[in-house]
């Protein structure tokens, strides 16, 4: 095997092993500045990553940090630890792994910083803690190699602009530096490319052999999904029954609410008594531990768990994951699907389990993009200026640096590449005064320019707080929710807004089981055990998925074919239905239909925009409706739909539908909302301007750190209006919650090509959407001509109808 020292190649040997080609070619290109391999599931690509790392540091190491490994989550971190060192224990190497996360204790971290082992193993947020205290440069000097695994996933995230940020640093202290990404899933590997390598350098591309398709249907169920819903309870008899025939089976969900449900009613069904278990990111930790312990030991039948198992950990002997809800995304139920027999060259094995009527459509489109190997992906924006910000900040921590030095710096990390001077000098200047607005106050006074033209921080004291708020994952408000009585077991977290919703007595799930709440105590949830079988339902934090636009466009696509043979005749037969009675949502085509039900007038427009962006058309059209004298009166959205209700008929849309008119009405409608309010405190958190983490003595709740951002936003809204922070929440606003972007993409893709269809009844499209819970409320006209009508009824039947007039 050339390439690998004999202690190496005497090892694969022993086994009857050969390297993978992917594996030679990444020994081949080890000295390369920056290469990318994209492998399948099960290929290897650790090892590959690895291998050049082994074969350099050979049997008589020298001391210091040779390699970096970054991986998104701890658990891969402490995962690819156990992996490596056997291996390399039983080659006879003399090196030293070791991982350095959340979970690592202080004692060790302070060893690792004097005494750094060969490789480490660590996640983006401890780098970047690392490279912000005075002796980097020394920790950092023999650093030969950063191998960044699944870097898709970090690369769809400001943990990815941060990431790269750090490896600029990382760059600056050691210039020969080598960086190595892994993943399986990469829509543009061109695009992924440049952003790994330091910009202008080349980047490499490896291309493993894909392997065979995975063995991916739509589970065959006796009963019919739902109209609407999510929960697909449905499902539970012939999931149970695919559990039964396989050895371990991954439940995958796209909210920890639904996992929960899920799981509670599959234990309930669960007569054989089978051992099953849940696992997100709400749980505690040592409950997410116990569970990954049992799976990797062969102890569980099936996990149901969200996105905290996505990524690329060995987790047992799984045989099936079942995705439950439509993807919403395929490039996510790839990497979902490649958990199911987790070796090279065997085919992953999976199943989809539709929630409602029309994710059977979203289902099948989403098949026929993973047999065609069509990932999807939106192309990334400009580095987000409130990562920049932190990242001055944790700069500045790590001693005096040079302004110009730091911009080329920036500059060299793949978001940042095209960031102007001013924009750059714009986050400094943020970062030393906090602004026009805010400059008068010392609390954001942080940096200062000594007489040499070096920027340092004004206290030296302050860099303890900037490490204790590093990071840009925004947790909502939780609070720990435990076990009644001395020493009571924690199980987890809950929004605060949902605990305060509670009263002495409530039951809800969480864990997979349920619990009575007994009270608040020292911000703790306090429960007991309940043996209830309808609990309320926790409203767990976590990304609630829109369906990306790639697969929006298939969807489409599929309802422009003459027949339906790939779906099932049920859901056939709806759309064949829709198209008699109306017509089907066209690509290139707006489709708005209008139609009485239960006494008020519905307008339904098919903008397959996505939730986000449809939820925001459903704010902006009942807005305009309200200007136009319409009535509204409230809105329902979903990801292919927005349904809207009122007293009074629309003749014409089109109006409606102005993209002058629609942006104003954002503008307007930003200006105050609580949506701007809540994007302003999670980038302001980002950008060090309000801390989520502080001295124990004056920690606040989120309710009053709350209070404080809206004082913050409404005080630069009114005296700094063109401040950076209120620039970068816009910026934030109208790619995330708000999501306009894909409202304008819908516009650009529809132009003046809108199909109004007027019925008297509701359409088989339509209604699902008048069973979706979350309405939206439209107080206004309509409200009041309501009340008006009320109190005449109210007038006439009491005989006194004449106090009501005039």
């Amino acid at each position: 095997m050339p390439g690998l020292p004999p202690q190496i190649a005497g090892w694969f040997a022993a086994r009857g092993w050969d390297i993978h080609p992917h594996q030679a070619e990444m020994l081949a290109r080890a000295g390369d500045p920056a290469t990318l391999l994209i492998a399948p599931t099960g290929g290897g690509k650790t090892m590959a990553g690895f291998l050049p790392t082994l074969a350099e540091l050979g049997t008589d190491p020298a001391p210091g940090l040779h390699t970096l490994y970054v991986s998104p989550l701890k658990a891969l971190a402490a995962d690819i630890k156990r992996n490596l060192r056997a291996p390399v224990e039983e080659m006879g190497l003399k090196i030293r792994i070791e991982d350095r996360t959340g979970d690592t204790t202080q004692t060790q971290k302070k060893r690792q910083r004097a005494d750094p082992p060969h490789i480490l193993l660590t996640t983006p947020e401890s780098l970047v803690l690392l490279t912000s205290y005075e002796d980097a440069p020394r920790m950092f000097a023999g650093l030969k190699r950063v191998v960044v695994d699944e870097i898709h996933a970090l690369a769809e995230s400001k943990r990815g602009d941060q990431l790269l940020l750090a490896l600029a640093r990382l760059q600056h202290l050691c210039p020969g530096l080598r960086r190595v990404g892994l993943s399986a899933t990469v829509e543009d590997p061109a695009a992924m490319a440049r952003l790994l390598a330091r910009h202008p350098d080349p980047c490499a591309i490896i291309q493993a052999d894909p392997g065979p398709d995975p063995d991916i249907t739509m589970l065959q169920t006796a009963e019919l999904p739902p109209w609407s819903g999510g929960g697909a309870a449905y499902a539970i008899p012939a999931v149970l029954a695919q559990i039964k025939q396989h050895r371990t089976t991954l439940i995958f969900h796209n909210t920890r609410a639904q996992a929960e449900i899920f799981f509670h009613n599959l234990w309930l069904a669960n007569d054989d008594s089978l051992p099953i278990s849940i696992h997100h990111g709400s749980l505690d930790r040592v409950q997410r531990e116990r569970v990954e312990a049992a799976m990797t030991a062969g102890q569980l039948r099936a996990v149901v768990c969200t996105g905290s198992l996505d990524l690329g950990i060995d987790w047992g002997d799984v045989d099936l994951v079942i995705q439950v809800g439509a993807p919403k995304n395929v490039k996510r139920l790839v990497q979902r699907i490649g958990r199911a027999n987790h070796r090279y060259n065997a085919p992953s094995k999976a199943l989809l389990v539709p929630a409602n009527r029309f994710e059977v459509v979203e289902c099948v489109a989403a098949l026929e993009a993973v047999r065609d190997h069509a990932l999807d992906g939106d192309p990334r924006g400009p580095g987000p200026l409130d990562v920049l910000c932190q990242q001055i900040l944790i700069l500045a921590c790590a001693g005096p640096f040079d302004a110009d030095q730091l911009y080329k710096e920036v500059r060299s990390a793949g978001p940042y590449a095209a960031l102007p001077r001013a924009d750059f000098d714009d986050c400094l200047e943020f970062c030393a005064t906090g602004g026009y607005a805010l400059k008068a106050y010392d609390k954001w006074r942080r940096l200062m320019q000594r007489p040499d033209g070096l920027w340092q921080l004004r206290d030296p004291r302050s860099a303890q707080r900037i490490r204790m708020n590093i990071g840009t994952i925004q947790d909502s408000d939780l609070l720990k929710v435990r076990m009644s009585g001395r020493g009571g077991k924690p199980l987890g977290e809950v929004e605060e807004a949902f605990a305060a919703s509670l009263t002495a007595g409530d039951t809800f799930l969480i864990g997979g089981q349920i619990v009575r709440y007994e009270g608040l105590r020292e911000m703790t949830v306090v429960v007991s055990r309940d043996a209830a079988r309808k609990p309320k339902i926790a409203t767990f934090s976590g990304t609630k998925f829109a369906t990306s636009t790639q697969l929006s466009a298939r969807i489409l696509a599929l309802f422009a074919a003459d027949d339906w043979p790939q779906l099932p005749r049920h859901t056939a037969d709806w759309l064949a239905l829709q198209r008699q009675v109306s017509r089907l949502p066209q690509q290139g085509r707006l489709l708005i239909e209008s139609f009485p039900h239960e006494g008020r007038a519905h307008l339904c427009v098919y903008g397959f925009a996505g939730r986000n962006a449809q939820q925001t058309l459903g704010l902006l059209l009942t807005k305009r409706m309200e200007e136009m004298g319409l009535a509204p009166m409230g809105f329902v959205a979903t990801d292919y739909a927005t349904l809207i209700w009122g007293l009074d008929p629309l003749d014409d849309p089109a109006p409606l539908f102005d993209r002058a008119a629609l942006r104003d009405g954002l503008d307007h409608w930003l200006a105050g909302n609580a949506v701007m309010k809540r994007t302003f405190r999670a980038s302001a958190t980002i950008a060090g301007l309000i801390e989520r983490n502080i001295p124990a003595a004056q920690r606040k709740t989120g309710r009053q750190a709350t209070f404080s951002s809206d004082i913050l936003y409404d005080t630069l809204q009114k005296y700094d209006p063109t401040h950076l922070m209120l620039r970068i929440t816009r910026t934030e606003a109208m790619r995330g919650l708000v999501d306009f972007g894909r409202i304008e993409e819908m516009l650009d893709r529809v132009g003046h090509r809108i199909d109004h269809i007027r019925l008297d009844r509701v359409t088989p499209l339509a209604a699902p959407l008048l069973l979706e819970i979350g309405r939206v409320p439209v107080a206004g006209q309509a409200e009041e001509r309501l009340m008006a009508e009320e109190a005449a009824r109210l007038m006439a039947a009491s005989g006194l109808a004449g106090l009501t007039q005039g």
